[in-house]
């Protein structure tokens, strides 16, 4: 099963301030979101250790989605020590997200 995070309000701020994070805004109506879901657990499975794999429901945490723009779904950040300093809008392929995370660590 796959070891991604769930990230709240709560929770936000002290999961991406170490270390690199790569955090998938979703919501579960979206298609393209649960198109690339089983990636976003096969990576956290392959990168546990390395990175945190995040997950942000956009309907429950409007808060998180609001403050970093995200406008349209699926949107990837990549933060790296509390710094966001990439991201991706729209599904993409298992390798494009290793190679940022591979890029970051």
């Amino acid at each position: 099963m796959g070891k991604y995070i769930e990230l709240t309000s709560d929770n936000f701020d002290a999961t991406i301030s170490e270390g690199v994070v790569m955090v998938d805004f979703w919501a579960p109506w979206c298609g393209p979101c649960r198109m690339i879901a089983p990636v976003i657990e096969e990576l956290a499975e392959d990168f546990d250790g390395k990175a945190k794999i995040c997950k942000v429901n956009t309907d429950e945490q409007q808060d998180i989605a609001i403050k970093y723009g995200i406008r349209s779904i699926p949107t990837i950040l990549f933060f790296k020590n509390g710094e966001m300093v990439d991201q991706m809008v729209g599904a993409a392929s298992k390798d494009t997200f290793a190679e940022k995370l591979n890029a970051l660590a």
